[in-house]
């Protein structure tokens, strides 16, 4: 039950953003006080281990600022093409419409 509640802690902790070397030690302050000295920091040291597998394990899928940066300029980039496109497509529907209306009214 302690562990549960522990780890919910210190789930917590992680996802407010705080510093994982800061949640070590409120969570090795209170497994020493649990269940020992030894075991707590063995256990610590195995949690670190698993959080440190599973962030490398998921490094690639994050994004850097720097993905970020060139993710919005080639967005912008994008943008200037649909708009550019857009106009050319109305100058073409523009043109057919006058086509038309001067066929129609001969």
């Amino acid at each position: 039950m302690i562990f549960k509640i522990v780890f919910a802690k210190l789930k917590v902790a992680i996802l407010k953003g705080a510093f994982m070397h800061i949640a070590e030690i409120e969570l090795y302050e209170i497994l020493k006080e649990k269940i020992g000295d030894k075991e707590a920091k063995i256990l610590v040291e195995y949690i670190e281990a698993k959080v440190e597998k599973r962030f490398e394990d998921k490094k690639e899928i994050l994004a850097t600022k720097l993905d970020i940066e060139e993710l919005r300029t080639e967005m912008q980039k994008m943008k200037s093409d649909i708009i550019k496109w857009m106009f050319l497509f109305w100058i073409g529907q523009l043109a057919s419409l006058i086509a038309l209306l001067q066929i129609f009214f001969r």
